[in-house]
């Protein structure tokens, strides 16, 4: 899938989001790279053999006080290529595309792996 169909399954998750979501992002900036470095794996503690799919830089909403501002744009980062090679047809591309986007803005709204695991073991 070339780069371009990808940034648009991206465009097309952020929005899918619910509008009460959509609404609360503020100050956010979504790219879409190839794959992580072995310094953002590195970084993140991820263990050789295993993949991110995404990633979130940022100070949470949760944590943001009435001092908050004139800050850069925190960012996501949705990974192309670990994304394509974990699915087998374009919707299963879409699918991911539209899970992760998802997981990394419910860590821009300050819920944690574990939070973000019961909510996905929920639905």
């Amino acid at each position: 899938m070339d780069k371009k169909r990808f940034e648009k399954l991206v465009d097309e998750a952020l929005e899918s989001l619910p509008e009460d979501f959509k609404k609360r992002l503020e100050n956010i900036t979504v790219m879409v790279e190839n794959k992580p470095s072995r310094e953002v794996l590195r970084r993140m503690d991820i263990p050789p053999g295993s993949t991110l799919f995404g990633l979130y830089h940022g100070v949470p909403f949760t944590h943001r006080g009435p001092f908050y501002g004139n800050l850069p744009p925190d960012v996501i980062v949705i990974y192309q290529e670990p994304i394509v090679r974990f699915s087998a047809t374009e919707e299963e591309i879409k699918q991911k595309v539209k899970d992760v986007v998802l997981h990394e803005v419910g860590h821009y709204f300050g819920l944690d792996e574990k939070d973000l695991r019961d909510i996905e073991q929920d639905t």
